[in-house]
């Protein structure tokens, strides 16, 4: 069991906890949280804490600790008194900066929700080195964005030869509903394609040269993907994104890597239908009025009640190719945007909390950072990472 800096007065602290993915998280630290560990729950209203608290069954019960997400000293209060500090308050292009500066100025890990590319560059290239130097563990998107398809990639490769050109292809099947989060993430970024492909800009001429090696995840082109019998429609999420850092960093990944990330539709229709809805949305997201009308169909701290949840699922097939062999694989669950991002969340926090893990700082990615003892926290909680064929 890991236990560095401990002597600080909590292992987890749980920022922005009375929200609705928030409150799903303490629910799951409360039941699984092992005997011992030290944590918290955090957020602006004393009283909403209070009633959180008083819902929660399970082991120990959690501090209290009153922060605001506008307040920076309040935040780096926050930092100071924890190993590792989980935050669900989004958008975090908004509300996000002040807290990974002051966890990287502690040196106190760091993991969110978030999903928007333009955040995370912009942390990589005014934090990561500070993070570097405090020892501080930077990992972003440790929800449905971007656990399984991050793993999944991770879990792939390693049943692949080592050290050959490796390719991998993400297929995302779900029958569920996006959180709040999501979507105000999404449009947000939809509305800020110039600033996002600054930010990208600017990471890349701050990152590192990749020598000798090389990590692509190119937008692909709709197609028939008979390896899976679906159409595959390609998504403009930050999962690619963070597959392509992992392979980056991680040389299993082999000296030529390329990863391709879609959404696999069964009939034509419904992937015609997919298309013009996500250009709908694009320009939808460019009008303040429409944005606006779209972001309260569905506001952040929002979600569907238990038996809605407990009917969505995900699958995320992945097919992967190197040394003359191929390989095909799955990650799968429950609910995606709510119960299982929320477990995903618990346990990245767990994971940096208590394992044992490879000695990383800065601004790292989940399967960097944490790779096969969270793959192994998520089958025991339930989620599953098979090989489904080899050949």
């Amino acid at each position: 069991m890991n236990r560095r800096k401990s002597n600080r007065a909590y292992d987890i602290v749980l920022f922005g906890a009375t929200g609705f993915v928030g409150a799903l998280t303490a629910h799951y630290l409360a039941a699984h949280a092992p005997e011992g560990l030290r944590w918290a729950i955090a957020g602006r209203s004393g009283s909403k804490l209070e009633r959180l608290r008083e819902r929660l069954a399970g082991g120990a019960e959690p501090g209290l600790l009153q922060a605001d997400a506008q307040d920076p000293q309040s935040l780096a209060g926050l930092a100071r008194d924890t190993r590792v500090l989980a935050t669900t308050v989004g958008p975090y292009l908004r509300y996000g900066e002040e807290l990974v500066a002051a966890c990287a100025d502690a040196g106190t890990d760091y993991l969110d929700l978030t999903g928007e590319p333009e955040f995370v560059d912009l942390m990589y290239v005014r934090h990561d080195a500070r993070a570097r130097e405090t020892g501080a563990r930077l990992v972003h998107s440790c929800g449905f964005d971007s656990v399984p398809h991050d793993l999944g990639a991770y879990f792939t490769v390693q049943q692949l030869p080592e050290g050959v050109p490796l390719r991998v292809d993400g297929y995302v099947r779900s029958q569920a509903m996006f959180s709040g989060g999501t979507l105000a993430s999404a449009l947000g970024q939809f509305a800020r394609g110039p600033q996002m492909l600054a930010a990208a800009r600017d990471r890349a001429r701050h990152e590192p040269r990749l020598l000798g090696r090389r990590a692509q995840a190119p937008f692909g082109a709709p197609r028939y993907a008979a390896e899976v019998g679906a159409w595959a429609l390609p998504l403009p999420t930050i999962d690619p994104q963070v597959v392509r850092r992992s392979a980056r960093v991680l040389e299993r990944y082999g000296p030529d890597f390329r990863y391709r990330h879609y959404a696999a539709v069964e009939t034509l229709p419904y992937a015609v239908a997919g298309v013009a809805a996500v250009g709908a949305l694009l320009t939808a997201a460019q009008v303040p009025p429409a944005r606006r009308w779209l972001s309260d169909r569905l506001r952040p701290g929002d979600g569907p009640g238990p038996e809605k949840r407990a009917k969505s699922w995900f699958s995320v097939r992945f097919v992967g190719e190197g040394g003359g062999r191929r390989v095909f694989t799955e990650v799968a669950g429950g609910d995606p945007g709510y119960d299982e991002t929320a477990k995903m969340f618990a346990e990245s926090a767990l994971s940096l909390a208590l394992d044992d893990l490879p000695r990383t700082s800065g601004q790292v990615t989940p399967a960097e950072a944490m790779g096969n003892a969270l793959i192994e926290r998520l089958r025991t909680a339930g989620i599953t990472f098979r090989v489904a064929a080899r050949r």
